[in-house]
């Protein structure tokens, strides 16, 4: 008994079946978390190091090029680029994807572990993590009270933080900004020296008074105490009282040499929201954790909080929400789902002429759905952009395989035959076909399923969920459709009673007519053959031509219209917080008048390029949010541009302008070329050169270096044997110029339960003037004063603000965003400019360059998905061999790829979309798609000629006989696409380029699949007659 004979004889057992996976279906939907992309962790180890004071030189002198060294010797390394700032050290380590992550991780702390004691002592314990695409904040939020600022972020920092910390999934939180508390001693340096004092004696004292000791227990009788030596200063009084040095002649006491002041700690960044002197909030979620719910639980602790402190005035302004693109861009998706039931379900009452019949067909899209969620669920799939896209698109497909199913049940029901008989007859005669028709359309996504690196990520989730929804369809087709049919489905007569049966006479006599038109159509085609093929040659040659003229430009993925971008800000190095400060208030207030900005959060002295942070007094990032896309005329890019020109005309100031891209961070620039080889000066040189080049491309902006001279750099070279000779060392020079300039912690000061650090410096006007670097004095172990200009000379210079290395060579990286031209087209540019320094010998032979940002990943992921279309059309091809026991006529199904990608490739020129990893995808599909139609030509003409039908006759009557089903199924899927297709809603741009490729390629191949395949099976029918007949031939001479 096959399938559909028990689902005809056995209702219930079908009913219970059904029901049973709807209710898990929907049980598993709840479960399902709400993302904007697959979760995707790319093969990358970081390690980053702090080394506080330490110049980019000397943390990559002492910190990165240990790492690098230590960490090339692990396995299945692909890349290490590393880069060298202020006080930090990043190395990150690229692995293949077949490396083993965990593995790889565990390595690397081991071999850091080998090296640490070459480390510096000053250097903070290293950090190695994995990095993940998906670690951004989901909140930025800035955060006012009435308070004083200190009590304000000492509220935020004891009270605010733990909670909002304790939210669910809520993995780290930052303050940025804000005034905190610190006890300073500010040390004059004249009088210190004048009671032959040094800084280390101070700092030392200082350190040694303020300690709290346990010291041990004491029984007495049937008691026990615990005694502790209470010696922490109690208050301000008894740290300015400390005694420094006794003598018959006085105490010195610090009060003697230094100001104590109850003041903050030395403010490196200024945070404002809209203008409003605001402190920073950053919330991190965990990495298995749900943006959208930490968004929303967070969002009401901070209500909570509000309430709760509301005697101090405490307001949150959430500036940007990582969770509001996220459920735009879902919710769209979920429209245009639903859009595309009702245009589908539109298709099938125009064909079928029956709400009955076109009921039974449209039951396998629900049912199907809710099927497949529950394998998302056993997949551990989350609702995102990914795989709400794959059911948005794959609705057109469900309903294919009971389409084929109905409309032949359909035909015998007109025959005559009882509901039942038809029901078997018609699934059974067809069942074959449709069989077919599935495992093409799933055999294609095979290949997208195994692709690694990050187009796999992408594209894994959308794959996986096409194959289970279309494998769901077919069961559905087998059972539920054949079931309903024979209880439900009878033949309909129109009689022109009501106007939609009018319309249905209308809709069916203009069908007839188009059917005669096409079977007149085919007959000339069949008489010629010639003009038909090379027509459809000329036509696959045009269509390619448009790729090699330029008309279709190539990208990694679209830029969408999110309504976020950030602009980074750089002054010239040296510039001081104050005017940083004052030319960002100058931007802020430029870009807060224009009437498209809703949000400005700014940062002051800090900035974020992708997802590495810096620091330094000569730089500001603001995070621009616009209004909602359907309340502004002008796009993100169109904003972003004018911002460009706006600031063109502030005299000192660089502006880089990043629109936030699919990951949810700003953007690295598109363009990124990375020059490297041994020597840094001959690297920088041609990277100059690139830049001045990269410039004149049309198409580009914000063209900059990574690596330039920064700050007026004061070096000590130190005479060593002088020094030696006074008993001294470099680390005791260090330590006592660091106390002086950068400061030092010698403790904490308790205040109550709070505790706050006490630094001790020079005060700020010695701090402020370079000549009092030779005066600083040191005692030798013999106890006599030595100055510091005594053993060392002073050179002024300037040193690199950043320095990046690549695979152990220094590097320089050339960095570009893109205006109004793909990101494809400019590559070329580049790479011939390139190709031009080699050739003139710009670029010595030393320097090597290589492609980063998107167009690397393009390169890759072009290639890959180049090689999973092949290995699409070579699956697709042995399925129909294994099913049709041939390998002639498979091969004449495969003529209509070629005519899909025809139209695929006219959709995208004539709509100005680039080819993209999405619009690929689309082409990738059609190689299942559009085999639909050359299927049931080719099958029906075969049976028609095992009946006894001559060529031409099974032509035509195939062709009259699967032209509805054809229309039908493309009609079908066409119009399931099209809301995708036209949509403007958040993230359309991703999706909209591959719906219109698909779009495009079943509507060319629709129509020449109809005419050229006939031709083509006609042409290989005589080449096997020919090849059979010397066949026989041979074996009739052995």
């Amino acid at each position: 008994m096959t399938l559909t004979e028990l689902s005809i004889k056995r209702p219930t057992l079908v009913v219970v079946i059904f029901t049973v996976l709807a209710i898990l279906g929907l049980f598993s939907y709840g479960q399902l978390q709400y993302e904007l992309l697959p979760k995707m962790t790319p093969p990358v180890v970081t390690v980053s190091i702090r080394y506080p004071g330490a110049s980019p030189s000397e943390v990559e002198t002492s910190l990165t090029k240990p790492v690098e060294e230590a960490v090339s010797a692990i396995e299945k390394i692909s890349s290490i680029t590393s880069t060298s700032t202020e006080g930090l050290s990043i190395v990150a380590i690229e692995f293949s994807n077949s490396a083993n992550i965990e593995k790889a991780l565990q390595d690397a702390q081991r071999k850091i572990n080998e090296v640490r004691d070459r480390f510096p002592d000053d250097a903070k314990p290293p950090v190695i993590t994995r990095f993940a695409l998906d670690e951004v904040p989901v909140l930025r939020i800035g955060a006012t009270s009435s308070l004083p600022d200190t009590d304000f972020y000492r509220m935020l920092k004891n009270d605010i933080k733990p909670l909002l910390s304790s939210v669910a999934g809520v993995g780290q939180v930052y303050l940025l900004g804000g005034r905190e508390r610190e006890i300073r001693v500010n040390i004059d340096l004249q009088r210190l020296q004048g009671y032959s004092l040094t800084l280390p004696d101070l700092l030392r004292e200082v350190g040694k008074a303020n300690l709290d000791f346990p010291t041990g227990k004491i029984d007495d009788r049937d008691r026990q105490f615990v005694v502790r030596l209470a010696g922490k200063f109690a208050n301000l009084q008894e740290l300015q009282d400390l005694v420094l040095r006794s003598s018959p002649a006085g105490n010195v006491t610090l009060r003697d040499v230094a100001e104590v002041e109850d003041g903050f700690k030395e403010i490196t960044t200024l945070t404002r929201v809209n203008g409003r002197a605001a402190v920073g909030i950053m919330i991190m979620k965990q990495s298995d954790a749900n943006t959208v719910d930490v968004s929303r639980l967070t969002r009401v602790t901070l209500s909570r909080l509000e309430k709760l402190y509301k005697d101090r005035n405490l307001s949150f302004d959430i500036a940007q929400d990582a969770s509001t693109f996220t459920l735009e861009a879902v919710t769209a998706v979920q429209h245009d789902l639903m859009l595309a039931v009702l245009l589908v379900a539109l298709v099938m009452m125009l064909f079928l002429h029956s709400l009955r019949n076109s009921l039974i067909v449209l039951v396998s899209i629900p049912t199907s759905l809710i099927t497949t969620f529950t394998g998302m669920y056993l997949f551990g799939f989350s609702l995102n952009l990914m795989t709400l896209l794959s059911l948005s698109l794959v609705v057109g497909v469900l309903v294919d395989d009971s389409i084929v199913v109905l409309e032949n049940i359909y035909r015998h029901l007109e025959r005559g035959e009882e509901p039942r008989s038809a029901a078997l007859l018609g699934r059974n005669e067809i069942g074959f076909t449709a069989l077919s028709i599935t495992l093409v359309d799933v055999v294609v996504f095979l290949p997208l399923s195994l692709v690694s690196g990050i187009v796999g990520n992408i594209l894994r989730e959308f794959s996986v969920v096409m194959v289970i929804s279309t494998l769901v369809s077919l069961f559905v087709s087998f059972t539920l459709t054949p079931l309903l049919a024979s209880r439900f489905s009878k033949v309909e007569k129109l009689s022109g009673k009501n106007p939609f049966e009018k319309f249905a006479i209308a809709f069916e006599q203009n069908y007839q007519r188009l059917r005669q038109s096409y079977l007149d159509l085919l007959q000339w085609s069949l008489h010629n053959p010639r003009k038909v093929f090379f027509s459809a040659i000329l036509l696959l040659a045009a269509s390619f031509s448009l790729l090699v003229f330029g008309k279709i430009g190539g990208e990694f993925i679209e830029v969408s219209d999110r309504g976020e971008f950030s602009v980074m800000l750089e002054l010239e190095p040296g510039t001081n917080l104050e005017e940083t400060n004052r030319l960002t208030r100058m931007v802020e207030h430029r870009l807060s008048s224009m009437p498209e900005v809703k949000k400005l959060l700014v940062n002051v002295g800090a900035s974020s390029e992708g997802f590495f942070n810096q620091s330094a007094d000569n730089i500001s990032e603001l995070n621009v949010r616009l209004s909602p896309k359907e309340e502004r005329t002008s796009s993100t890019g169109d904003v972003m541009q004018t911002i460009r020109t706006t600031l063109k005309d502030i005299v000192g100031l660089k502006a880089t302008i990043n629109p936030i891209g699919i990951f949810g961070t700003a953007n690295e620039t598109p363009v990124a070329v990375i020059l490297s080889g041994p020597l840094r000066s001959q690297v920088t040189r041609v990277a100059e050169a690139l830049r001045d080049s990269i410039k004149t491309i049309p198409g580009t902006a914000d063209v900059k270096l990574t690596s330039r001279v920064g700050n007026p750099e004061m070096r000590i070279v130190v005479d060593r044997e002088k020094m030696a000779s006074f008993g001294l060392t470099i680390a005791d020079v260090g330590a006592a110029l660091r106390t002086a300039y950068a400061g030092d912690d010698a403790g904490k000061y308790r205040d109550g339960s709070d505790e706050f650090d006490i630094r001790v410096m020079l005060d700020s006007s010695y701090r402020h003037d370079t000549s009092t670097l030779a005066d600083i004095t040191f005692r030798t172990p013999q106890g006599d004063m030595v100055r510091l200009g005594q053993f060392v000379t002073f050179q002024q210079d300037r040193g690199y603000t950043l320095l990046q290395r690549k695979d152990r060579n220094n590097a320089v990286w050339v960095k570009a965003q893109v205006i109004g031209r793909p990101v494809g087209s400019i590559g070329q540019d580049i790479e011939r400019v390139l190709r031009g320094m080699k050739k003139s010998g710009l670029m010595p032979a030393t320097v090597t360059y290589a492609y980063e940002s998107d167009l690397k990943r393009q390169g890759e992921s072009f290639s890959t998905l180049l090689m999973a279309f092949m290995v699409a059309i070579i699956f697709v091809y042995l399925i129909m061999v294994a099913l049709y026991d041939s390998y002639v006529w498979p091969m004449v199904v495969m003529f209509s790829i070629p005519l899909a990608i025809i139209g695929a490739l006219f959709a995208l020129a004539l709509t100005g979309k680039s080819l993209s990893i999405f619009t690929i995808l689309g082409i990738i599909m059609l190689v299942g798609l559009v085999g639909k139609n050359a299927i049931l030509l080719v099958d029906f003409i075969n049976k028609f000629r095992l009946e006894g039908m001559g060529l031409t006759e099974s032509i035509i009557e195939a062709a009259k006989e699967r032209l509805r089903p054809i229309l039908m199924t493309t009609l079908t899927l066409i119009f399931g696409l099209l809301p995708i297709a036209l949509s403007g809603s958040s993230g359309s741009e991703w999706k909209s380029g591959l719906a219109v490729a698909l779009v495009g390629g079943l509507a060319s191949s629709m129509f020449l699949t109809l005419l050229v395949i006939p031709v083509v099976y006609v042409w290989f029918d005589k080449l096997s007659n020919r090849l059979s007949s010397i066949l026989r031939g041979k074996g009739n001479n052995y």
